[in-house]
């Protein structure tokens, strides 16, 4: 296994909220510029940042505006009553002029190069795919979209999507047309991209054996289930408990150990880790099933041990 010499950091800025506009009901869209019109970090289509709302208070929201553009970067945030309270916090407080922490951006749900796509979106899932669209419709590829949402007025961008490339983009608001019929477009001999609810996603997953590519906004996992296990820290020698009921996070955390989190969830890999001994038991929505089978990095917030030792690069 390959050892960095140094810790694994994330770009942090300040930027201004530029301005905010309703793009579908209870769902905003943020332009953010950096206070002195600095250029922005730059980033690829499926790429996320980090808001830092608050001292505990931190979430992940896909970019959805040009990658092209350095000025600004533009989130689309729809507000979830019974969330966490990121989106409300976003919904309530962040109004035109207001300041906020960026961290990012990271892409964890690139988009690959091919001839053929589909994109296949649900509710809020739709905002990675609009640059993805974008992007392969410059190049000249071929693709479409299905998206699905409660109502029309719920599916942020729309009509801006429709506006702009026809009937490739396919809107089917379940109150107008019902479920999604997934089994008229899967599987599609293409690059499948699908995000969205959980229910959506494994809808996808159980008829595309491969050539898909998801994201996931909430966790699968269950971080304390399984035995307890011991974890060496390379950088400081020292060993913890990690028992069942507790991450690894929370064991490190504990042991005054700063690591850098976000989701704590296994879904945004701000806490992927590197490792030196053991065999992970990876339980995030992150890596793929070929980082998994090599086992040198695991999301610590959420995955275990399937041994009675794991030496990590901490």
């Amino acid at each position: 296994m390959t050892v960095p010499t140094e810790p694994r950091a994330l770009v942090e800025f300040d930027v201004l909220v530029h301005r905010r506009e309703v793009v579908a009901d209870d769902v905003v869209r943020l332009t953010l510029r950096r206070p002195h019109g600095e250029p922005v970090p730059a980033w690829e289509p499926g790429a996320h940042v980090d808001l830092v709302l608050g001292p505990d208070l931190v979430r992940q929201y896909s970019l959805c505006g040009d990658p092209a553009d350095r000025s600004i970067l533009q989130v689309a945030v729809q507000r979830e009553p019974s969330g966490r309270g990121g989106s409300r916090h976003v919904h309530s407080t962040l109004a035109e002029g207001a300041a906020v922490r960026v961290r990012g951006p990271r892409n964890r749900f690139p988009l690959v190069a091919a001839d053929r796509y589909l994109f296949v979106a649900g509710g809020i899932g739709i905002t990675p795919l609009v640059p993805m669209i974008a992007a392969v419709a410059a190049r000249g590829a071929s693709w479409r979209l299905l998206y699905g949402g409660r109502t029309r007025s719920s599916m942020a961008f729309a009509g801006e999507l429709r506006d702009r490339y026809g009937d490739r983009v396919l809107l089917r608001p379940q109150d107008e047309t019902g479920p999604l019929d997934l089994d008229a477009f899967l599987p599609a001999d293409a690059e499948n991209y699908c995000c969205g609810p959980e229910s959506l996603l494994a809808a996808v997953e159980r008829r595309v054996p491969a050539r898909l590519h998801v994201e996931r906004f909430t966790s699968r996992a269950d971080a304390g289930g399984g035995a307890s296990f011991e974890v060496g820290l390379a950088r400081s020698g020292r060993t913890l408990l990690v028992p069942e009921g507790a991450s690894i996070l929370d064991a490190v955390e504990a042991a005054g150990v700063a690591v850098l989190s976000s989701c704590r969830e296994g879904t945004c890999g701000t806490c992927e880790t590197v490792v030196l001994e053991g065999f992970p038991d990876h339980r995030d929505s992150v890596l793929n099933d070929d980082e998994r089978a090599a086992g040198d990095v695991m999301m610590i917030c959420v995955s275990r041990s399937r041994g009675p030792r794991l030496v990590l690069d901490l």
